[in-house]
């Protein structure tokens, strides 16, 4: 015996329903593992097979052996079956396994409903533009896959259902801006844990020499900057700050608790020219936020800690767009007293050769700290040193190793040396880490900063002019400041797989750097306006829109809300239609006759009554009664001419009989 689903669903219906999960299935590709694409064929020939009647439906012990060994491998394959990971990882799966179900019409309902979740959860990984216009392909594949369940004609012609769901997609796009554009936002009502990891968070509140380097291997877009000025400053003024590490254990440099709960801020000063910018940070899943150094930013609720570190209420998971305003040149005279402490300290143990050079740079320029930091620059200036990507090796005594014997690595290499050498000397010193640069896009206007451009840089302490950024790369390889990181490794074989030497490839082609260039414009801007947009925005927006212009965006809403009615409904066609006018005058002339329709009566129903009771006219009744099904129901071309005719013929006949027939009562129609 045939499954119901085998009698309502046909070949063109289960095409549809595989073709539709395929293109759900696609966005997924990036982040599930490989095993899950081998489950959903085994799935999808499974089920073609069952429609074929050469396979059975999987018993229930079956499917729940299959259901524990998916637990099992989604476990395996993310470590956990909570989080965010997991929970889409369980949800494809579920996806796939339920064609083994399909039992019912409503299994199928179903399937296609959780294809629009799953269609829903790639938005968790990518909100892009590209995505977003693809995502339209599964979304009308579902609507079809529903409406074909839905009305059965529509398996012999799925592109009409196609084109129906693209003109309900097309009728509700002009209420969805509207509501995007003045509907409030609201919070989530939860928050899904997100995997963690340098390839989501870039720069962490801990640092190994190593990361940087890693990061190096990334081309992810960090932020964009879009300066009021219309041209970027400088190169070497662009330290994009991000986090203050005072802390070193000896091997990494991390964030003292103090800085990060110390809510005094250091009092500053303006010095020189003010930069006004606009930001669009990606989601870091961090809650810093970068800026040049140092300055403003413009968002409510933001908190600042003692090391300048600026801080969001929130982990950032969706782009953020802010406004910030910087004096690079600015100054910083006084300090908490137990921060300069902490910049301080050192472990008790560890690298003699560096805390001799460092005792050696003391007593020579004695209490002059700018000298002895000059001293420290042009020692990397003047030996051996050398940037790269690919350092050797250190030994225990890391710093030590560094200076003394390998000496080549890069930013984080000398910075940490520096601050370790600085402190050695009786000086307060911390490493800062962030960006440093960027690409200029000169089609959009705007910097863009990748995880490549990560740096580290020094800031010590002078008593007269307070805290001082030095950057120990510069002496070393200023082209890495002045011109990027590209310039500094030239001539360098770059890592296989490196972020710099991926962006490398469209640069070399202008044609194809230059369409790499529109489409980073195109993404920002719909990172602004679209993704970022946000409450603040929204009260901007209605804030500029007097009375009048708000009247006038209702009353054009309102109108076309009603052109959309008038064009759906088509109420002037009511009783304009010739066919629907025949049997309008149809019934009007049984009615005459004593045989009246009962509401809710079918016309053929309606029609046979009223041939018994008026044998003398049950010729014409039929002849009406078979045109006007012909048209209404079974779409065949009106023959306006028959329906006349017949309505002559019917009057004709029903003359000789006029006021001979005793007015027929009312059926009872069956309610059940």
């Amino acid at each position: 015996m045939k499954s119901q689903i085998d009698d309502s669903l046909s070949r063109s219906g289960l095409f549809w329903l595989l073709f539709a999960q395929a293109l759900v299935i696609a966005p997924h590709g990036s982040h599930i593992p490989l095993w899950t694409l081998f489950l959903w064929l085994g799935c999808a020939c499974w089920r073609i097979q069952i429609y074929r009647m050469r396979a059975r439906l999987p018993g229930r012990t079956l499917r729940l052996a299959l259901v524990v060994l998916i637990g099992f491998s989604v476990y395996l394959s993310r470590d956990t079956l909570i989080g965010l990971n997991a929970a889409a990882l369980l949800l494809v799966a579920t996806f796939f396994i339920k064609l083994l179900e399909l039992n019912s019409r409503r299994d199928a309902q179903v399937l296609i409903l959780l294809g629009f979740f799953v269609l829903v959860t790639a938005w968790l990984f990518e909100d892009g533009l590209l995505f977003t216009l693809y995502s339209l392909l599964p979304l009308l594949a579902l609507l079809a896959a529903l409406c074909g369940l839905q009305h059965p004609r529509f398996s012999a012609k799925p592109w009409q259902a196609l084109k129906l769901c693209s003109l309900m997609l097309a009728q509700a796009l002009p209420l969805m801006l509207l509501l995007f554009v003045f509907f409030p936002r609201f919070s989530p009502l939860w928050v899904l844990p997100m995997a963690g990891g340098k390839g989501l968070t870039g720069l962490s509140n801990s640092m190994d020499v190593s990361d940087i380097a890693e990061l190096a291997l990334s081309d992810e877009l960090v932020f964009r900057a879009r300066f009021n000025d219309g041209l970027p400053p400088p190169q070497p003024l662009l330290y994009w700050r991000a986090l203050t590490l005072d802390n070193f254990d000896g091997k990494r440099w991390s964030q003292s608790r103090f800085a990060a709960s110390s809510r005094q801020v250091p009092p500053w000063q303006p010095k020189g020219s003010r930069i006004d910018y606009q930001m669009t940070l990606q989601p870091s899943y961090q809650n810093w936020l970068p800026m040049l150094e140092l300055g403003q930013i413009h968002l409510p609720q933001l908190r600042q800690t003692a090391d300048f570190r600026v801080e969001y209420p929130n982990l950032i998971d969706r782009p953020l767009h802010y406004r910030a305003s910087s004096w690079p040149y600015a100054e910083r005279h006084a300090d908490n007293e137990r921060a300069l402490d902490i910049s301080r300290r050192l472990p008790k143990d560890g690298n003699p050769r560096s805390r001799a050079l460092a005792e050696a740079l003391r007593k020579t320029h004695a209490s002059d700290t700018e000298a002895l930091v000059n001293d420290l620059l042009a020692r990397f200036k003047q030996a051996p040193y050398r940037y790269t990507l690919t350092p050797e090796a250190l030994s225990k005594d890391s710093i030590d190793s560094f200076l003394f014997d390998t000496q080549n690595g890069f930013c984080a290499h000398y910075a940490g040396a520096s601050v370790f050498v600085l402190r050695a000397a009786g000086i307060a010193a911390r490493m800062v880490s962030g960006y440093q640069g960027g690409e200029w896009n000169e089609v959009a206007g705007f910097l863009q900063v990748r995880q490549y451009d990560a740096h580290a840089w020094v800031e010590y302490w002078h008593e007269q002019k307070g805290w001082r950024r030095i950057d120990p790369t510069f002496a070393v390889a200023p082209e890495r400041i002045e011109r990027g990181l590209e310039a500094a490794l030239a001539g360098e074989t770059l890592p296989q797989g490196s972020g710099i030497a991926a962006s490398q490839r469209y640069r070399s082609i202008a044609w194809l750097n230059q369409l790499r260039l529109l489409a980073e414009d195109l993404q920002y801007d719909w990172q602004l306006w679209v993704l970022g947009y946000r409450n603040e925005q929204r009260l901007e927006l209605l804030s500029r829109l007097d009375r009048t212009a708000l009247l006038a965006i209702g009353g054009a809403f309102a109108l076309f809300l009603a052109m959309l009615v008038l064009a759906l409904f088509k109420p002037w066609q009511g009783r304009k239609n010739t066919c629907q006018r025949a049997f309008i005058r149809f019934e009007q002339l049984l009615a005459a006759q004593g045989v009246k329709r009962a509401q809710g009566e079918a016309p053929r129903h309606f029609a046979t009554r009223a041939a018994a009771a008026l044998p003398a006219a049950a010729r014409p009744i039929a002849d009406f009664i078979d045109t006007y099904e012909a048209h209404q129901y079974a779409a065949k071309p009106l023959n306006t001419a028959r329906l006349k005719r017949s309505l002559k013929t019917l009057r004709g006949a029903l003359a000789g009989v006029r006021r001979k027939v005793k007015v027929q009562p009312l059926p009872a129609l069956n309610r059940n």
